[in-house]
């Protein structure tokens, strides 16, 4: 990429779509945030799920303020984490439509409700119930640090991952030597 591809300005509306440019080029999985209990549940599709510690067992996820899955998890200080496989792009694709609200997102997908009472999509490749530890409030969105109450993991070994503004499907079978051609040797890495 040149200096001239992208570069910053004062405009800020020009900024957030550079940044919204540059955050594409980062490959991220696809995962479905459940909140909610009863017939008062929602989820939505996010990327920005990561680890944030193994011992003890935490995870991170960025979720817009406005989302209506956060007021659930604020309220319940619950939530679900489904990772989605590579054929789930319609449930992903589902859980970000705008017209679809609250229940009517979980409408012809297999789901459960978690021992905490958290809907959890039954054919994800691994789900996990979180209590909300803590919630930090920036800018547009919330920063949750959850806090592993169950996890389930799934036989299947393939992924859905959002990478440029499109889905792009991994399975592990068939992609095993894609994957391996286009792996970098740690040791070329600085």
């Amino acid at each position: 990429m040149s200096k001239a591809d992208i570069h910053l300005v004062d405009d800020t509306d020009e900024i957030e779509r550079q940044f919204r440019s540059v955050m594409r080029r980062l490959a991220a999985g696809v995962v479905v945030i459940t909140a909610g209990r009863g017939d008062d549940i929602t989820g939505m599709t996010v990327t920005s799920l990561t680890s944030l510690s193994a011992n003890p067992p935490r995870l991170l996820v960025s979720i817009n303020r406005r989302a209506s899955s956060f007021p659930l998890i604020e309220r319940h200080r619950l939530f679900g984490v489904n990772i989605l496989g590579s054929d789930q792009q319609a449930l992903a694709d589902r859980f970000s439509n705008g017209r679809l609200k609250g229940r009517q997102r979980f409408e012809g997908a297999a789901w459960t409700a978690g021992a905490s009472g958290v809907p959890l999509l039954s054919e994800s490749l691994a789900t996990v119930e979180c209590q909300a530890e803590e919630i930090m409030e920036r800018h547009s969105h919330a920063i949750i640090v959850g806090r592993l109450l169950s996890m389930e993991l799934s036989h299947r070994l393939s992924g859905l991952v959002y990478w440029n503004g499109q889905y792009v499907e991994i399975n592990h079978d068939t992609d095993l030597d894609l994957l391996a051609e286009v792996s970098i040797p740690l040791a070329h890495v600085r």
